[in-house]
């Protein structure tokens, strides 16, 4: 195994500035709309002509597809097994997009077989070199091989909600990511804020702490608010950033994609070297195999 991963460290550091950006999306608790929030900010990426993928990490449970009113018949978990090629389980979505579905079945890294392992890295290889942004729909808490995977990503996105047990919930989600790797990025963003003071509280509330206890500085996305528009697209299974391009909720979340986009632009076409996602992967294997 330490030949192949010697092989695939070369080939990685051959084409090194081309290596795209890894990125979860995560929250505390469930129900505070994590993955409807990944695919309206995917689909906005697509729109500005950048190369996504979405990838549904919600094993069992993932909704990426019906938001989108699409349907999947294969997932990760036939690519690992072995049954289908990593372009052949991508999906298209809005304006160009791709998708993968987790599927189910999906444990610990550690119980993987190599094969399975090396399937993963040669994919997610594939992926870094194919696409600027890679995003990680996790499913919600801490849960199995998220946790693993959520110590290698770049960055990390983590969305609340202005209710105190949901706060609560995303920074021991932080704090559990930031004690296995301190230097990883941070953004927040509260969503389904009933007003604009409401939503900046709760991102102060996150950042002062974060800062407090952990000397930590997040970056403030934003607060997306409550609006009526959002359960209507969920309805009709259209991103509402399409569905309804002037809706306040829309509005606010070009805004964060621009936020996003500009405040990330060196680091995203940094090169990823050593430290990067796929390494950090390697690491986490190699370890738990010893």
């Amino acid at each position: 195994m330490r030949d192949q991963a010697e092989k695939l460290r070369m080939k990685m550091l051959e084409n090194e500035g081309a290596i795209g950006r890894s990125i979860a999306v995560v929250s505390g608790k469930g129900g505070v709309g994590k993955s409807n929030f990944t695919m309206n900010f995917a689909t906005l990426l697509a729109k500005e002509g950048k190369k996504v993928i979405v990838l549904d990490m919600d094993i069992g449970m993932g909704n990426i597809h019906i938001l989108i009113g699409k349907s999947v018949s294969t997932s990760l978990k036939d690519y690992l097994d072995g049954d289908f090629t990593i372009n052949e389980v991508m999906q298209e979505g809005p304006n160009g997009l791709r998708y993968i579905s987790g599927g189910s079945g999906m444990s610990s890294l550690m119980e993987w077989s190599e094969s399975m392992f090396n399937r993963l890295i040669e994919g997610f290889e594939h992926l870094q070199r194919t696409f600027d942004y890679i995003l990680f729909d996790m499913g919600a808490g801490a849960a199995n091989w998220s946790l693993e995977l959520l110590t290698a990503v770049d960055e990390i996105i983590v969305i609340s909600t202005a209710e105190p047990t949901a706060i609560m919930d995303a920074y021991s989600m932080m704090k559990y990511i930031y004690l296995k790797d301190s230097e990883k990025q941070f953004s927040i963003l509260c969503n389904r804020a009933f007003t604009q003071e409401e939503g900046q509280d709760t991102l102060n509330r996150l950042s002062s702490v974060m800062k407090k206890f952990l000397s930590k500085e997040v970056m403030i996305l934003g607060s997306l608010p409550e609006d009526p528009i959002v359960r209507r697209a969920v309805r009709e299974q259209v991103p509402f950033v399409i569905g309804y391009p002037e809706a306040p909720v829309s509005k606010t979340m070009n805004r964060m994609v621009s936020i996003f986009v500009h405040h990330r632009r060196e680091e995203i076409h940094a090169p990823s070297g050593e430290r990067g996602f796929l390494s950090k992967l390697k690491s986490i294997f190699s370890k738990g195999r010893d």
